[in-house]
């Protein structure tokens, strides 16, 4: 006879929602789907009507325009609020959130963003970080991007300009009333304005687990749910399971030290991504030790320039700088074509493309590599007629060799100059994302193929693995619905839309069909209406 205190053990928690990745993707899904008045869905002068009746719901007297009746205060006073999902969201960097995103801009120094204020993951209002600033009191920590609007040319030029536009018929890339929007805030208001943001919408509380995800799968588990498909996500801590999913992992992959043919020393040479501590602890106590210091940054983006001036900085002697192209340089990491008053014209052309290659070549143009802003590419001017930064341009390692001895590299460069003894080597050489080598979605990429790319998925338009699995790509894995801006803040935010509508209707209809089934039910078991109702199938 069994122990009449044993318990049966519990049924596994399902939840609504499950988003691997806490960083500015994760949590702009998080909120989106939290915010019952997003601003995307209205006017302006709607979402301010509607935002006023939220705040004063049951305190005020509303009046219809067309009926004239009026409901009095305190008649809606009991409606009940319409309740978030339920979620828990997977970091492998923190349990916290922005944890990755918050590491890397400390451990390279990063005082400002490089986008502009609309580019930010406030569901609620377009112009959301621009009034968190000036509300906090914080708007001197916003700078002008000088240029784009063209405030610093001289009224000779301005007039040439207008004159030539009003001849060709064209006009400027930027709006003049978008001026506000032109400006990059600091690192630290931007990280207030993501904590007002988590504390809105009572983010902070035990949603974010430190875990890696190890594998996910997509299928009945009747200890969880047999009457739907639901997502089982393991991680290197637990199983969870949840009925949609968000991957939101940024670039996904592992960052790639380039090889080359020589030796090898993974201890002299770092992947920016995986930096732990700059400089080397090596080089800081040659530094310490008053002893000349060689750095070698490979990579022609802005990663490549904040690590040649934080080494200056930090008394490195000389940076090394070499980069496989021509030093480009500009504002933001995609055209501003696809920023300015003209961006809907590029994305109606993205999204009316034929096929999904002819959207891959598009976001390759818009992108165009790696670049370094105007305020950046002054700071390596200076450090360049300093002597404290070499650069060389259309140049390639041809070779290296750790010399045990002097504890250096030995580098030979194809088409540079001849170097010095190396002490450590960055590669600022970003990171090449392939959803198909991600291991956690081996079992799913098995069970539910689908096409691949340039490496991105090919996924439907509200951002979804099929139209059978509910596994949303936010961020660049959503590149081939969203555009080149799909890696940025914008492209946070406006995924987050699509996911968020899409997680809705889906839940929507799960909650629709189990309050069918069990209505049935409820009418089969207690003799109402027809008994043979209950044998129709859906």
């Amino acid at each position: 006879m069994a122990d009449i205190n044993e318990t049966t053990p519990a049924m596994p928690q399902l939840h609504d929602v499950l988003i691997i990745g806490g960083g500015p993707a994760g949590l702009a899904v998080a909120s989106r789907l939290s915010e019952h008045l997003p601003a995307a869905s209205f006017t302006d002068d709607e979402h301010n009507r509607y935002t006023w009746l939220k705040k004063r719901q049951g305190k005020v007297s509303i009046k219809k325009y067309k009926t004239g009746a009026v409901k009095t205060a305190g008649s809606c006073a009991g409606t009940a609020r319409e309740q978030a999902p339920a979620m828990v969201v997977l970091d492998a960097t923190g349990g916290k959130w922005m944890a990755r995103w918050d590491y890397l801009f400390k451990t390279f120094g990063i005082s400002h963003l490089r986008s502009p204020m609309f580019f930010h993951i406030d569901p609620a209002e377009r112009d959301g970080l621009l009034s968190y600033a000036h509300m906090s009191g914080r708007g001197n920590e916003l700078t002008e991007l000088r240029g784009c609007v063209g405030k610093e040319m001289s009224k000779h030029k301005w007039k040439k300009r207008v004159k030539a536009r009003r001849e060709l018929g064209d006009g400027p890339t930027v709006d003049e009333r978008d001026r506000n929007d032109y400006f990059v805030p600091s690192t630290p208001l931007f990280a207030s304005h993501c904590g007002c943001i988590i504390d809105r919408y009572g983010l902070r509380e035990d949603i974010v687990r430190h875990e890696k995800a190890v594998d996910i799968k997509f299928d009945y588990f009747d200890d969880v749910c047999q009457t739907d498909k639901v997502f089982r996500i393991e991680t290197d801590k637990q199983i969870y399971y949840s009925r949609t999913a968000v991957l939101a992992v940024g670039p996904a992959n592992d960052p790639v030290i380039p090889s080359y043919p020589g030796t090898n020393n993974v201890e002299a040479s770092t992947h920016a991504l995986r930096i732990k501590e700059f400089p080397s602890p090596p080089v800081q106590e040659k530094i310490a030790a008053k002893k000349p210091t060689n750095l070698l940054v490979v990579g022609g983006g802005l990663t490549s320039a904040q690590l040649a001036d934080l080494a200056i900085r930090r008394g490195v002697t000389r940076v090394f700088l070499i980069m496989r192209g021509p030093l480009k340089s500009k504002y933001f990491d995609i055209g501003l074509e696809w920023v300015g008053k003209f961006r809907n014209f590029e994305q109606a052309a993205f999204w009316t493309a034929d096929s999904l290659e002819e959207r891959m070549e598009m976001i390759l143009a818009a992108r165009d590599g790696g670049s370094i802003t105007p305020p950046y590419k002054k700071v390596l001017d200076r450090l360049i007629a300093n002597n404290k930064v070499v650069l060389s341009l259309h140049t390639t390692i041809k070779s290296r060799n750790w010399n045990e001895e002097t504890s250096t590299w030995d580098v030979e460069l194809s088409g540079g100059p001849k170097l010095p003894p190396i002490d450590h080597i960055y590669f600022a050489t970003g990171v090449q994302s392939n959803f198909q080598t991600l291991p956690y979605l081996q079992s799913l990429i098995q069970q539910y193929p689908i096409k691949d790319c340039g490496g991105m998925p090919c996924i439907t338009e509200d951002m979804q693995w099929s139209e059978e699995v509910p596994l949303f790509m936010a961020g660049r894995l959503g590149m081939l619905q969203l555009g080149p801006g799909a890696p940025n803040l914008i492209g946070a935010r406006i995924g987050a839309e699509r996911i968020s509508w899409a997680i809705q209707e889906h839940l929507k209809e799960k909650n629709e069909d189990k309050t069918k089934k069990s209505g049935s039910q409820f009418d089969y078991l207690t003799a109402r209406g027809s008994r043979f109702e209950a044998l129709v199938e859906e």
